[in-house]
């Protein structure tokens, strides 16, 4: 036999060999193993020793009114959001809020005064540069509107009275 701690597919034979679920002809041939693999025979009085402190543990008894006192000590607990509404958080609160406040004021003034245009100077209309091309587009759409308005006005029911 391979030693079971050597190869993975076979370590589940030792748990299961403490925890006393194999056959009785795989627990003979892992015996016979043990008794010359030091390795696995530590292993197996290792979990022995697991599987017998676990079977002589017993637990606590869990006094009758321990779910009244659980439930009650979680009622008394005040949820978190309730001290932001305390008068001394409110109180302790109250210049940082005014700073707050403060600089949004500042921010939404300054963005204001950067967006609003200048006047110009000495009543002087300014001149924006354009481009030849575009000069060029906007004369086009001129004279199409230009020859669609005497095609409309020729067609018109009212100009032929």
């Amino acid at each position: 036999m391979n030693c079971p701690l050597k190869t993975r597919e076979n370590a589940q034979l030792l748990l299961d060999y403490c925890a006393r679920k194999l056959e009785a002809e795989q627990v003979v041939t892992l015996e016979r193993h043990i008794a010359g693999c030091g390795a696995c025979r530590e292993f197996a009085e290792s979990q022995r020793a697991v599987w017998e402190a676990l079977d002589g543990w017993e637990a606590a008894p869990v006094s009758t009114d321990f779910d009244r006192r659980l439930y009650r000590r979680i009622e008394e607990q005040a949820p978190w959001w309730s001290a932001l509404f305390r008068p001394i958080a409110l109180w302790r609160s109250l210049p940082a809020a005014a700073m707050v406040c403060l600089l949004v004021m500042a921010g939404v003034v300054l963005e204001r005064s950067a967006v609003s245009p200048l006047p110009p100077p000495n009543g002087l209309a300014q001149v924006e540069s354009v481009q030849p091309e575009q000069v060029e587009r906007t004369l086009d759409a001129m004279e199409v509107l230009d020859q669609f308005s005497k095609h409309v006005r020729t067609d018109s029911p009212d100009s032929k009275l």
